[in-house]
């Protein structure tokens, strides 16, 4: 495949494409060079950048993903994704006390009051 279908497919411009190059984000192995010395993107790549999308989407930085790509050690890598987890479970939490608190404010239980709560609610 050509850089224009990949991104077309992935929805990443090509530019970012370009990017993640350079990083050393994009595994050789999926990247090769036909006669014209363009640039041929194995079929699989589709379904990496779609995870690499998804690991960006959950807070790892590039430096972090240069970590888990290329430089770490398993124990490190595993290490890693421990903590993100860890961290999206953090989040969890704190949005699920957020859910709650503004529940209370719509029934007028909360210490900051809104005028939310309707004389005919229950």
């Amino acid at each position: 495949m050509k850089a224009n279908e990949v991104s077309r497919l992935t929805e990443l411009p090509i530019s970012t494409l370009r990017f993640y190059e350079r990083k050393q984000l994009i595994p050789e192995q999926f990247i090769s060079r036909d006669e014209n010395n363009y640039r041929v993107y194995d079929e699989e790549v589709v379904k990496y950048l779609q995870d690499l999308r998804m690991l960006l989407t959950l807070g790892f930085t590039i430096q972090e993903l240069i970590l888990l790509i290329n430089e770490s050690s398993h124990t490190e890598k595993k290490a890693l994704v421990k903590y993100k987890i860890e961290h999206i479970q953090e989040l969890e939490a704190k949005l699920e006390a957020s859910k709650t608190f503004l529940k209370d404010v719509l029934k007028g239980k909360a210490n900051f009051q809104t005028g939310c709560k309707s004389k005919h609610a229950t």
